[in-house]
Order: structure tokens, then sequence, then C-alpha cells
């Protein structure tokens, strides 16, 4: 059953919008969903905390950089565990990792994204996760659109867990 307490908040913060909007996928969907919005809502951040705490059960915490960053910050707040940030690609920079934070070899970690549509993003970090050494088969989201990344991660041995799902979101909305 849906987080209805998570769902009112999401729509306090004006984070789920009805048009015509152009996906990061490439595709287009008649609502979209502000990760921005309710990222930056202390209200939805507290939720969304509570929430993963209660499903993460002493593992180490990964970040999808950017939207992940947030919710994975928070949550290791509310729990005491520490967390990692997985890039899309290396900087160019600096130390030029994927992972940044401290993470041990065989180390099992949950992946922390805001939104799953394909789940591409989310396979990305997984599997920079793995080529780094951690043993990762669970991601959790915020909202997953119900557009394939279930699929996708399931047939890389990983399984997705969503607070919200788009239908949860948009029933009478």
């Amino acid at each position: 059953m849906a987080n209805q307490d998570l769902i009112e908040a999401l729509r306090d913060a004006d984070a789920v919008r009805y048009g015509e909007f152009e996906l990061s996928h490439g595709g287009t969907s008649d609502y979209y969903v502000d990760k921005y919005l309710f990222e930056t809502d202390p209200r939805c951040l507290r939720l969304v905390a509570e929430a993963f705490a209660a499903r993460v059960e002493g593992t180490k915490l990964a970040g999808v950089a950017l939207g992940g960053v947030p919710l994975v910050a928070v949550t290791s707040v509310e729990t005491g565990l520490p967390y990692v940030i997985a890039r899309k690609k290396a900087k160019e920079y600096g130390t030029a990792k994927r992972i940044e934070g401290r993470l041990d070899d065989g180390e099992t970690v949950v992946v922390l994204e805001d939104i799953a549509t394909t789940g591409k993003s989310a396979l990305d970090a997984v599997e920079a996760l793995r080529e780094a050494g951690a043993t990762v088969n669970r991601a959790l989201v915020v909202v997953d659109r119900e557009e394939g990344a279930r699929d996708l991660l399931a047939d890389h041995d990983v399984e997705l867990e969503a607070l919200l799902t788009a239908s949860d979101l948009l029933a009478e909305a």
C-alpha cells in the first residue's frame, strides 16, 4: 500500500506536474515528477529518509549522482549508515573516480535513487559499484514510473523496491 503521507507531501511540494514533458531517456510523458522540488522540501526529505531507513537494514548505502545524493545523505543521517556516491562517469580531474567515498571490496550496498523510468541510471550505478568490488542486489527508489525499470534491473539480478509507483502517485489526482 502506498504511503499516503508521502503522496500528499509530493503533491504539496508541487512535484507532480501535468502536461507534455520530454524525459531524460528521450521519451515523452503527460506527467512529470520534479525531483528537485521534492528533494529540496524538508517534509519530503524526512518522509523519504524514514521510509528508506526502514528498508536498508544495516547495509552500506549508495546514492546515484545527482538526484540520489540528497536522498542518500538524509538516509545516512537517519540510520547512521555510511554511504558512497556513484557517478555516471569518472571525473576528469582530481581523483577521477566513479565511486566517491569509502567502499571495501565485497561490501554489500543498496542503491538509492529518486525516480526510476527505464532503470538505466540505477543500472549504471549498480555496474560501477560492482566493478569497484561491491555486492549489489537491491535498488530503492522514491517513484517507479512503471516503464521498464523493474524488468531491466531484474535482468541484472537487482530487485527494485519503490516507495511509490506512478499508479499510486497519479491515483485520484
